[in-house]
């Protein structure tokens, strides 16, 4: 199976940036996307078999998560977590594929200043928790834009960023207990040591360009099908929005 994820960063201004022809080119049997910034319905999506799932904001143009899938799904969860406090901008799509779950999901960024950490901490616990209710019944496929990079290696510059969001003890702590309890980065398990490897760059001082980027979008799935880990990998060289695509291959 071959499952991609990518924050299109608006998926009405990626369709017109070579979305479609980049997603036919890869042929995944699931494409994951975050930061959709639309309602369902509000552009055409001329991809060919699949099925999509929505998962929108209550706020118009904001946030947002979709799945769009060539195996039918036995069930599908737009608030799999069933909090009130986490179901108003569209950040989570869990699908039930009979023999493992596949959770899509947009992590609340802590915003400059970390001024949204303590909802951002709230959120990770409550994801931690509800991937592991998940993994006590069948293997779990995690993916998204998770807002975080976990180590230094995982962004160019790591000590001029400390501190800041996406790079703050509290958010690379909550990541590490997320890999500590039962689960594992794929793309470190396949490739510990690579660098210069990133999946978001920021639009400023052409930092794509120069490669300054940082590792945020992952794959991550249960520890017991580590093993069927076919490939792990970024694909840098697909534009269209401020993040690439990262890609996942497994037997599953």
């Amino acid at each position: 199976m071959k499952f991609v994820s990518w924050n299109v960063n608006g998926l009405r201004s990626c369709l017109g940036k070579g979305f479609v022809e980049s997603m036919q080119a890869l042929d995944a049997d699931f494409i994951c996307l975050q930061e959709t910034k639309m309602q369902e319905g509000q552009a055409e999506i001329p991809l060919k078999n699949y099925e999509m799932y929505f998962n929108s904001a209550e706020r118009k143009g904001y946030s947002g998560t979709a799945v769009f899938t060539k195996h039918k799904p036995e069930r599908v969860f737009v608030n799999g977590m069933n909090i009130e406090e986490h179901s108003h901008e569209g950040r989570m799509i869990t699908l039930d594929m009979g023999g493992y779950y596949l959770v899509n999901v947009y992590t609340p960024n802590a915003k400059e200043g970390l001024l949204r950490i303590d909802y951002r901490m709230q959120w990770e616990s409550d994801v931690l928790e509800y991937l592991k209710k998940l993994d006590s019944e069948k293997p779990v496929i995690y993916c998204g834009d998770l807002n975080v990079a976990h180590n230094e290696i995982d962004l160019k510059n790591p000590k001029s960023n400390r501190g800041n969001a996406g790079f703050s003890d509290q958010e690379r702590g909550k990541i590490g207990i997320l890999l500590e309890s039962g689960f594992t980065d794929t793309f470190r398990y396949l490739h510990p040591d690579a660098q210069g490897r990133y999946s978001w760059w920021s639009y400023r001082f052409n930092a794509r360009k120069n490669n300054a980027g940082w590792r945020i979008d992952y794959f991550i799935v249960s520890d017991r099908i580590k093993d069927r880990i076919v490939n792990a990998d970024i694909l840098s060289d697909i534009y269209g929005s401020d993040h690439c695509p990262v890609i996942l291959e497994i037997d599953i």
